[in-house]
């Protein structure tokens, strides 16, 4: 599933370079004449780096008209591309194959970087280089291990310098995907990688053609009785021609060397010279590795961020740790398991069974896809289904079990705020109970000793799992009809904080990268919000409660003064009663107030923070956000 613009563009580039690969590998075999491993050497390059593989190829290696490929390939640009070929084909694949182990086995990425390097030398070296040369360069294996050693080292150093660095950037940017393999984002940024690596390598590697110590292109024109594999019998001549013979420098390889001396190669490179490349290729590779450190956090794997996706704007620094880039991490679109319509209310009231006097509830929060203006939709947690979740309604005295089963990715609990209950049951994570891990149960029992109006939320992990839409509210009426204020219409508003960009929700939070840009009144924004129809001379009692995580709203409504009689669940004596037309709402706090229509019209209720009463910072029919009208005729 692709969740981010970046997703398709991948697909699109692999896709390229799919198509690229088979057309150098086709040519290759049919048309271009060198010898295989440096076949394979652009094969691998351009499925590793895409178009730009191919444009390589044709620029640099493939021949352009028969018999044209030695004096093609001569000048020294080409042969420094050949020799980088050589490079990259062996290090790069060496380097993502220990990336995929690395990730897989969960390992930091400072070591995965180190175990990455040693992986892309060892391939480089012991295989690409020497194994795979071994018929042109001639001599025994371990002599080509000596001679191809100090060049490959160069080589890998400046590679690996260009490539460490952009690996722990992208990896580690605001998409943690990129460290998963699972994922294609993972595959673009080794992508990038070689590319980067590739550019840093190629001007040493044009010095280390130049002085003899590197092979370059070849051209290798096979002869009659050539064995099935392609390379010449032990008595078979090869015209074998490398480039840099004959082109006004020292000539290190002759034309026309038989397999059994091989591509011998001669340097005029002074040790010092030699010395001073290796020693800035070190420093190059220390850089690369180390510097990366002063900004990213690089103790941390693929196994501790889980492919989180970070908001903008969030700081990430070197001590950040795993559990905050979690904690702040988008929902992933993948683990929708329902999707909801503009239709689809929260807040319904919750049916219960009675079992042996005990009525009991049952709440399995779950990933969801909810729908809060018609062109905006949150991927959310719920309970039920419901964004509020469902209304929890009961008369004091009532013996009540709430069964929690968790079908989130994460664990939850419930806390039943403001609720007099034991302990057992008041919801902390780790203090009061374990955690309900996914796929788990558990129960809270308790007897409702008090009446007013109170909500549910998680105690694990509220600032995210509350934030993406875990509250609901929990209504006990009194045991004494006499206690219960009377109003004509009953009114719950449950307020919500929503951070939505680029198509995913983040949990939204007062701090760097988290704020929000979307307001909810019991999952909806205005003018998706309810209207409340009444007639002039009713009452309306508003029940307010602070389920949202990050900002005091004040509550403001039109057309007269509302007298607060109830705050925080405790109903006030009629002489603690006072009248305001704006009741700041924190998070957590509850007041009942009673409106009474005193004139026909449209009045509103609404945040009178003027910018959560917009929608994304844009006005639509009058407001947004915060904002429920009611209409009295």
């Amino acid at each position: 599933m692709f969740i981010q613009p970046i997703d398709y563009f991948l697909a699109v580039w692999f896709a390229l370079a799919a198509a690229s690969t088979l057309y150098v590998g086709f040519d290759q075999y049919r048309n271009n004449p060198e010898p295989v491993v440096m076949k394979w050497g652009f094969i691998l390059v351009t499925l590793y780096m895409g178009p730009l593989g191919l444009l390589l190829y044709v620029l640099a290696d493939k021949e352009p008209r028969p018999g044209e490929h030695e004096d093609f390939t001569r000048p020294l640009w080409k042969q420094g591309v050949g020799s980088t070929i050589h490079c990259v084909a062996g290090d790069a694949t060496g380097i993502i194959l220990a990336a995929v182990i690395t990730a897989t086995l969960g390992l930091p990425m400072w070591l995965d970087l180190i175990v990455e390097y040693l992986a892309g030398f060892a391939f480089g070296l012991f295989i690409f280089q020497s194994l795979f040369m071994k018929s042109m360069m001639g001599g025994t294996y371990w002599e080509n291990v000596r001679k191809s050693f100090l060049p490959e080292f160069i080589s890998m150093n400046f590679m690996m310098a260009g490539m460490a660095p952009v690996m722990s950037f992208l990896m580690m940017g605001r998409d943690m995907r990129a460290m998963e393999p699972n994922e294609l984002l993972f595959w673009g940024v080794m992508s990038i990688g070689v590319i980067a690596g590739f550019t840093l390598a190629y001007p040493a590697n044009v010095w280390l053609v130049a002085r003899g110590l590197k092979h370059g292109l070849m051209t290798q024109r096979p002869q009659a009785n050539e064995t099935s594999s392609g390379e010449p019998t032990a008595h078979q001549q090869h015209a074998m021609h490398h480039p840099n013979a004959g082109d006004g420098r020292r000539s290190r390889n002759t034309s026309h060397k038989s397999k059994r001396s091989g591509h011998q190669m001669e340097t005029d490179a002074t040790t010092p010279q030699i010395a001073a490349l290796g020693i800035v290729s070190v420093l190059a590779l220390a850089i690369g590795m180390a510097a990366p450190a002063n900004w990213l956090n690089l103790t941390l794997s693929a196994r501790d961020v889980g492919g989180a996706i970070m908001p903008q704007g969030m700081i990430m620094g070197r001590d950040t740790p795993a559990e905050a880039m979690r904690d702040m991490a988008a929902t992933d679109p993948r683990r929708v398991t329902s999707s909801y319509a503009l239709a689809a209310k929260g807040d319904q009231e919750l049916p219960f069974r009675l079992e042996n006097g005990v009525k009991v509830f049952e709440l399995r929060p779950s990933v969801v896809r909810w729908q809060i203006l018609p062109n905006v939709a949150v991927d959310a947690y719920a309970y039920n289904g419901q964004i509020p979740g469902p209304r929890i309604h009961i008369r004091q005295g009532d013996k009540v079990r709430i069964d929690v089963t968790n079908d989130l990715p994460e664990e939850t609990t419930v806390h039943w705020h403001g609720m007099i209950l034991p302990n057992q049951m008041d919801g902390p994570a780790e203090i009061t109970q374990p955690p309900i891990e996914p796929g788990q149960s558990y129960s809270y029992a308790f007897t409702a000793t008090q009446h007013g109006t109170y909500f549910y939320h998680p105690h694990a992990k509220p600032d995210r799992t509350q934030a993406l839409g875990l509250y609901g509210a929990l209504i006990i009426d009194p045991a004494n009809p006499a206690d219960e204020v009377p109003a004509d219409h009953d009114y719950v508003i449950e307020l919500q904080e929503w951070l939505v960009r680029d198509g995913l929700t983040y949990p939204s939070m007062p701090m760097e990268g988290g704020m929000p840009n979307f307001f909810t009144i019991n999952g909806k924004a205005y003018p998706a919000t309810d209207t409340i129809p009444m007639k002039v001379g009713e009452t309306l009692k508003v029940r307010f409660i602070g389920t949202n995580n990050g900002f005091v709203h004040p509550m403001h409504i039109h057309g007269g003064p509302f007298e607060v009689v109830a705050r925080d669940g405790e109903t006030l004596s009629p002489s603690a009663r006072f009248l305001a037309d704006t009741i700041n709402v924190g998070p957590g706090q509850r007041y009942d107030v009673v409106w009474k229509a005193l004139r026909p019209g449209k009045w509103l209720i609404h945040c009178h923070i003027p910018h959560h009463t917009t929608n994304n910072n844009v006005e639509e029919k009058g407001g947004g956000g915060l904002m429920v009208v009611i209409d009295v005729g």
